[in-house]
Formats: C-alpha cells, sequence, structure tokens
C-alpha cells in the first residue's frame, strides 16, 4: 500500500476532521491550487497569443484568429467530460500529477511555433486544441478536493481551489504582455522577432508566453506527486459513477453551471480580442485581465455567502445581475462602428465578470448539498450504517457531478468566441450572440427559482 493513500477519511466526524484531517485536507488544497492556477494560464494562453500574431507577420482574418481564442475551450470541455472520472479511479494525487505535467507539451509547442511566421495555420489549431489539457484540469481537481472537506466547509474549499485556480486566466493575460518584452531565457529562448505597428517597430519575444510557463508546470508537477494523498474512500469504478445520468439535478446542474463558468471562461477568452475589435484605439491587454481578476476572486468570496446564505439564493441573484451587465454591455458599445464608451463597456463587463465568479461558487455549492441531501432522505429511519453509506455515495456522486457538469459548461469556452465571430461575420456586430446569452440567462434564472431558491423548492440548497 502506498504510503500517500489514506484508508480512514471521516470528516464529517468533528473529531477526526479537528484532529487529521482539517490539516491534511488543507495540504492537499494548497498544492491543488497553483498546479490549477498554471492549468488556466495554459488552457487561455491563446487569449493574448492572436492580439500578438498580426503584429508579428501572421495574416489570419478575425475569424480565423476567433478559432484559435476558441478551439482550447472545445477540446478542454470535452478532456473534462473524461477527467471527471479519474480521480476515483486513478486516485487525486496520481491524477493530479499526470495531468499538470500534461501543460508541458503545448506550452513548449507554442513556444516553437510562434517563432516562425510560416508556421502553418494547422499546426496553430492542434496546438490550440492541446491547450485544452489544462482545461479538463478543472473536472478532476474540482472533484478531488470535494472528497477531502466536510459538507459545512465545501463551499469555502471549493470557492478556494476553483478561484485562486481561475486567477490563472487574469495571470496569463497579465504575465504574457511582460515577458515577451524581453529575453527571460536568454540565448535558450530562442531569437526576438520584429513588432511593427503604424510604421513603429520593436522587438518581441512572443515565444514566452509557453516557455514561461515550463519551469513552474514542472515544480509542481513535482508538488502533487510527493506531497498530496489519495483517498481509498473516494475510489470507485466508471460504472459506480455514471449512475449520475439517470439524476435529474445532475443535468439541471450542467444547465445552470454552463450560465456562470461558462460564462466566465468564455468572456475571459474572447475579451482581449472583443475590445480590439470593437474599440481599436484602445490596448486590449493594458484591460483584459482586470476581467477573469475579478470574476475570480469573486469565486472566492461567493463560495463563503454561499456557505452562509445558501447557495441557490445567492445564484438565482447571481443571474439576476449578469442579466443587467449584459444589457449594460449592449447600451455602451459602438453601433455600427460608431460611438460608444469603453469606460461604460469596460464598467458593464466587470459587473458581469463579477457575477459570473459568484455564480461558479454558488452553483457549485449547491451540488454537494443537493446529492447529500437526497442520500439523507433515501436513508432515513435505516439505521446508523445506511446514513454513513449515504455520506460515502452521496460524496462519490457530487464529485463525479462537481466535474461533469464543469465539463459541459466549459464548452462556453467555445461557443461565447465563436458566437461572436458568427455575429460579426453575419451581422457586423456582436449584438445578435449577446442577446442570445440574456436568453439563456432568464432560462437560469427560472430553472433556479423554481427547483431550488422558492418556497417550498423540491430541493432547497
Amino acid at each position: 500500500m502506498s504510503r500517500y493513500m489514506i484508508n480512514t477519511w471521516e470528516p464529517e466526524t468533528p473529531s477526526f476532521w479537528q484532529s487529521t484531517g482539517k490539516a491534511t485536507a488543507a495540504r492537499n488544497l494548497w498544492i491543488s491550487i497553483p498546479a490549477l492556477l498554471l492549468a488556466f494560464a495554459v488552457w487561455m494562453v491563446w487569449s493574448v497569443v492572436v492580439v500578438n500574431l498580426p503584429n508579428i507577420g501572421f495574416t489570419y482574418s478575425n475569424n480565423q484568429l476567433f478559432w484559435l481564442t476558441a478551439l482550447p475551450g472545445l477540446s478542454g470541455a470535452t478532456l473534462r467530460i473524461f477527467y471527471s472520472f479519474m480521480v476515483p479511479i486513478f486516485g487525486g494525487r496520481r491524477w493530479t500529477a499526470i495531468s499538470t505535467g500534461s501543460l508541458l507539451i503545448p506550452a513548449i509547442g507554442i513556444g516553437l511555433a510562434v517563432q516562425d511566421v510560416n508556421t502553418g495555420y494547422p499546426t496553430m489549431l492542434i496546438l490550440a486544441l492541446l491547450c485544452g489539457f489544462g482545461g479538463g484540469n478543472f473536472a478532476s481537481s474540482m472533484a478531488n478536493i470535494s472528497f477531502f472537506y466536510p459538507k459545512a466547509s465545501k463551499g469555502f474549499a471549493l470557492g478556494m481551489n476553483a478561484g485562486l485556480g481561475n486567477l490563472g486566466v487574469s495571470v496569463v493575460q497579465f504575465v504574457v504582455p511582460l515577458v515577451i518584452t524581453f529575453a527571460v531565457f536568454g540565448a535558450w529562448g530562442g531569437d526576438s522577432l520584429t513588432w511593427v505597428k503604424n510604421g513603429v517597430s520593436k522587438e518581441m519575444w512572443l515565444q514566452n508566453a509557453g516557455f514561461i510557463w515550463v519551469p513552474f508546470i514542472a515544480l509542481s508537477t513535482l508538488l502533487a506527486w510527493f506531497g498530496m494523498n489519495d483517498l481509498a474512500s473516494a475510489k470507485a469504478s466508471f460504472s459506480e459513477q455514471a449512475v449520475i445520468f439517470k439524476r435529474k439535478h445532475n443535468w439541471l446542474m450542467c444547465w445552470l453551471y454552463t450560465g456562470t463558468f461558462g460564462s466566465f471562461i468564455g468572456y475571459s477568452a474572447a475579451f482581449p480580442l472583443l475590445i480590439k475589435i470593437q474599440f481599436p484605439d484602445v490596448n486590449p491587454l493594458d484591460y483584459a485581465f482586470l476581467g477573469p481578476l475579478v470574476g475570480a476572486l469573486a469565486r472566492v468570496a461567493g463560495g463563503v455567502i454561499s456557505d452562509k446564505l445558501g447557495g441557490a439564493r445567492v445564484t438565482l441573484w447571481s443571474f439576476l445581475l449578469m442579466i443587467g451587465a449584459v444589457l449594460g454591455v449592449l447600451y455602451f458599445m459602438p453601433q455600427a462602428g460608431v460611438g460608444g464608451s469603453f469606460n461604460g463597456f469596460f464598467w458593464m463587463f466587470m459587473l458581469l465578470f463579477a457575477g459570473t465568479g459568484i455564480g461558479n461558487a454558488s452553483t457549485f455549492r449547491m451540488i454537494p448539498v443537493i446529492f447529500l441531501t437526497e442520500h439523507q432522505r433515501a436513508a432515513a429511519g435505516k439505521g446508523k450504517a445506511a446514513q454513513e453509506q449515504a455520506i460515502v455515495d452521496a460524496n462519490k456522486e457530487g464529485a463525479a457531478v462537481l466535474g461533469f457538469t464543469s465539463a459541459v459548461a466549459a464548452y462556453g469556452a467555445f461557443f461565447i468566441p465563436k458566437s461572436y465571430g458568427t455575429s460579426i461575420a453575419l451581422t457586423g456586430s456582436p449584438d445578435a450572440a449577446l442577446w442570445c446569452f440574456i436568453g439563456f440567462y432568464v432560462s437560469c434564472v427560472a430553472i433556479t427559482w423554481w427547483c431550488y431558491a422558492r418556497k417550498n423548492a423540491p430541493m432547497p440548497c
């Protein structure tokens, strides 16, 4: 038996939690967070790279650039479906190390590809797809951390893991514009590229957008392998976890989490390019990182608030806030290239990112509570053994649902940038896409209120 395997894990027992569980859970959480941050950074690195490709000689259309921005979302979401079930099969420690180490492939690949303007567009598409490794990691990371914490602390733990992990989006959009301005790795990092705009040229090391993450990925992989734990109680086959596909609340929460996390990651991916197209006189990389930063920090706060007020109530208000913010974005955008207010547009997007962040946390707070309640209701009156088994079963199902809903929601990283691109191609404006998003949020409000938030709701949470 591996020394990293924990055979007895009872976080719902106060004496165990205070004496042993809390410290062990915290150690696993604090190793998980930077690994997840790096995963998000690699997943979203194209959101920054595409803005710079035309400046160094790559001749891609706006639609081609939106494809490069969108494809990591498509592959990341698809990988999440499989990653959702990996922790109970392989163990949290092993899978975190393996999945983190896999990020080296796209990070090194991008660093090599952007150094040659003759690199074919299909190669770029493949590298964009490989960045989906970073997107897949979220599903397994959240499922793993959910096993370590008791019901009363799941909102905090999942909010910290996801919120600080989501900071990777903001970090990549802040760090990359800085590190591409000088030779971080000296001769080892390759020659500079020539950046040209409005007749002005300067040196750029765009390859650092990929290379800068390599040493941190390697270190995080080692920390996960030697510092984390596997839980025997979390072991489950795929067939044991597949029961979630028969659960109504799995599919309802997929819909709601697509509205929150799908929006966060989709807006994050497309925000820099949307600014560049709508407000060409503004440097998007001066502002783009602030949206994901607000969303990530709001997620941390949302986890704490949801533990106190209940996830459903917070989710309901988050969607209402998001509807108002998108209406504000529409109001302040240029119409037919005329007018518009960047300040108004920017602040409405900050409000929108805050709403997605809070909603990310509150929907994830709802999931373990829903499944624990459902299993405890079924075990009521059947004795202590049945009640204890209900907690074990609920944790396994809840973890699988956390992973699977995050997989479905991650398609937002593809659909939002692609919706912008399609809307602009067909109508000359992203307005049609934004109106569709509002319609989707209205449906989320209705589901949240009817199923979870209203008085006498069938599953209050």
